[in-house]
């Protein structure tokens, strides 16, 4: 019992968690009132405003920051973290998107044309982030760590 009561004790880890929730409740309101319905798939799926990922990784980096201070190996390694994973869902994943977008036109073209091409299921097209949602998300990270630190 241990276990799960120092997980939830864990305040850094907490960080990370509320941005990750955070982020994907908002990333679910905004969908609904962009798009006027609701998707369930937004509450856990990728892609989307804000960045979930750079809301959990700002989180963990600005808790550890607030915890450990800037010259610690803690704060090292999350911020390092935090860069990786931001550079990667503005760069490979957006464009894996990209190409979900593309790959899924061509079967429907396909289809139209009537032709045999086995097809299981179109591609997931939200997968990656652009610029400003990966900022808006690294914002709210921010702001949720130092809430959590505070708290």
């Amino acid at each position: 019992m241990d276990f799960i009561s120092d997980i939830f004790s864990n305040r850094i880890l907490m960080s990370a968690f509320w941005g990750w929730f955070v982020a994907q409740v908002l990333k679910t309101i905004i969908y609904v009132v962009v798009n006027k319905n609701f998707n369930p798939e937004r509450l856990m799926g990728d892609g989307g405003m804000p960045s979930s990922h750079s809301a959990t990784v700002m989180a963990l980096v600005t808790s550890t920051f607030l915890t450990y201070g800037a010259g610690s190996f803690e704060f090292a390694i999350s911020g390092v973290l935090a860069l990786i994973v931001m550079h990667d869902a503005m760069g490979v994943r957006r464009q894996a998107g990209k190409q979900a977008v593309m790959i899924n036109n061509m079967m429907d073209w396909f289809k139209e044309l009537d032709q045999d091409i086995p097809v299981e299921q179109k591609l997931k097209e939200f997968v990656g982030h652009t610029p400003l949602q990966v900022l808006f998300g690294a914002i709210l990270g921010i702001v949720v760590g130092a809430i959590v630190i505070s708290l």
